[in-house]
């Protein structure tokens, strides 16, 4: 049998485990690749293979980590408290949030369950995979009372892969390291009424961040999950459940409903700030933005105060003049690609009533040019977004309480099980990638291959400035997992083996596999929803 590994061929007269393997080569790697097929570090090979073992940069570690911690802490907390069910969810100062379902955690039995969580890491115990049926699985999580694992193996048509360690059973759905020593570095904080999982991330290079207080988040975060409970649609084989039962038109608006009531909460503590001139919006990638920011201009005018949108997008200087980044090539992620002086000069004449001609880049003459010269009344606010508009730097000009800071992005609270939460990222991923192959004739690869590059502008630009946000925004829509999920696997099921994207793939649509599909034809038409499946009454 021959491996080749980092550029080397290499002999072998026995099938080797990769774990074994991996100790010869110095790093820290979590899973490897193997012919290019993501594999655990636990997986035996027996043929002639390419191998890449995956450090911290590779784009699925930090889940690989994230998942073997979540199956580590329920491991160790069915040892001190048998009946005690954590559920996590996701995801503050980049980390885990768990909490008990049927009691509550306090300092004492986190304390408890730590002490149990390093005995189990020292002891280096084999994580290992056994593949079952479905009925067996059905049993073994009946006797233990965890009924929703057992409701959402309804929705699974093929066999299970369940985890083993020391006695202890249970399955994640995701990939494991192979043993528990593996899992050192982390912090738990308690975080009434739950406490707060950290662990090495990609984007702080395979490092611990930095932790950062964030109540509002949080309380986002908890508002969101209260209603999915509320509503009854916190699991996903609950939220199938009511699409096979119930009016599908009735539960679509129950959801549309809550960026109402939000939009209009939003727009009366923006009027009854009577001084407020400069509306800046941010977010991450696809969260809904443009739409968002149409909603809002049209919910403030229907209250009489009609504003005026300005992209900053047409303040990018020319690229040659974009900073460099690491790489060598024009960061048009940078705040310093903008010409921030313009725009502010720009904004303080306009609020202090002078006339303004505003920059606007013409496609056809391949140039910046400029609009007539206009005025606006002193009642008139402006509205802005974009990836820095929460950053005071963009707007130093503008004093801070004529500004009103709005950060959106869609904070899903949907658990696969309680174990199991849905991540916040796979979500707007999944918008990207639709939006992008309908209307900006972008395959799904080429949507893969800028998404660390968008992540990684996300954590340094619009991440830090989230807390200094006067309002957040969840664009979420719980039902829209069930109207992606057609368009999403159209898309991806093109991604071919070989393609090095077909790991990430594969494994999107796998977790699309859980849900029953919903017509597009059932979002309204000026719903957010629509800015990635078309439709919008916004689009012109």
């Amino acid at each position: 049998m021959k491996l080749t590994i980092k550029n080397q061929i290499r002999e072998f007269n026995n099938p080797v485990y990769l774990k074994d393997l991996v100790k010869e080569y110095p790093g820290t790697y979590y899973a490897a690749l193997v012919n290019n097929r993501l594999r655990e570090l636990s997986y035996r090979v027996s043929y002639d293979a390419k191998v890449e073992f995956l450090d911290y940069s590779f784009y699925d570690s930090t889940r690989i980590y994230a998942t073997s911690m979540r199956f580590l802490i329920c491991m160790a907390a069915y040892r001190i408290y048998p009946d005690l069910q954590i559920k996590f969810s996701n995801s503050i100062s980049m980390g885990i949030y768990g909490r008990a379902v049927n009691t509550v955690i306090n300092k004492e039995m986190l304390d408890n369950i730590i002490k149990e969580i390093n005995k189990i890491i020292s002891e280096d115990h084999d994580i290992t995979r056994k593949q079952i049926s479905i009925e067996e699985a059905t049993k073994y999580y009946e006797a233990l009372g965890y009924l929703d694992k057992v409701e959402t193996l309804k929705y699974r048509h093929e066999a299970v892969n369940i985890y083993k360690c020391d006695g202890y059973k249970n399955y994640m759905y995701g990939y494991m390291v192979p043993s528990t020593g593996y899992l050192k570095d982390y912090e738990i904080h308690f975080l009434n009424p739950g406490f707060l999982v950290r662990y090495p991330r990609r984007e702080e290079k395979g490092e611990i961040p930095e932790f950062s207080d964030s109540p509002k988040f949080f309380n986002v975060l908890n508002k969101s999950e209260n209603w999915a409970v509320k509503l009854g649609v916190d699991m996903i084989y609950k939220m199938n459940k009511c699409i096979e039962t119930c009016n599908i038109d009735k539960f679509v608006e129950l959801c549309e409903n809550r960026h109402l009531e939000q939009l209009d909460e939003l727009s009366n503590l923006i009027i009854a700030r009577k001084n407020i001139r400069l509306i800046a919006i941010a977010g991450p990638s696809s969260s809904g933005k443009t739409t968002f920011s149409r909603r809002l201009e049209d919910t403030l005018t229907s209250k009489g105060m009609k504003p005026l949108m300005i992209s900053i997008d047409n303040y990018y200087l020319p690229v040659e003049q974009a900073p460099i980044d690491e790489y060598g090539k024009p960061d048009l992620e940078h705040l310093n690609s903008l010409d921030i002086d313009l725009f502010n000069q720009n904004m303080e004449d306009l609020i202090n009533g002078k006339e303004v001609s505003l920059p606007y880049y013409n496609f056809k003459l391949k140039k910046r040019t400029w609009t007539e010269a206009f005025s606006i009344k002193d009642t008139t606010p402006i509205i802005i977004e974009g990836i820095h508009a929460l950053n005071n730097e963009l707007s130093k000009k503008i004093a801070a309480e004529k500004k009103f800071k709005i950060y959106i992005s869609p904070f899903t609270q949907i658990n696969i099980d309680y174990n199991n939460p849905i991540n916040l990222t796979d979500l707007r991923l999944l918008r990207r990638i639709v939006r992008d192959l309908q209307f900006r004739n972008t395959t799904p690869e080429e949507t893969l291959d800028m998404w660390p590059s968008v992540r990684r502008g996300e954590y340094r630009w619009i991440y830090p400035h989230i807390e200094t946000a006067d309002y957040i925004f969840n664009s979420e829509l719980t039902y829209e997992f069930a109207v992606l999920k057609t368009y999403a696997e159209n898309a991806l099921k093109h991604i071919e083996k070989g393609s090095h994207h077909f790991i990430q793939a594969n494994r999107l649509l796998k977790f699309l596999k859980y849900f029953s599909s919903i017509e597009g034809s059932h979002v309204p038409k000026d719903s957010l929803l629509r800015e990635f499946i078309g439709g919008s009454i916004y689009e012109h």
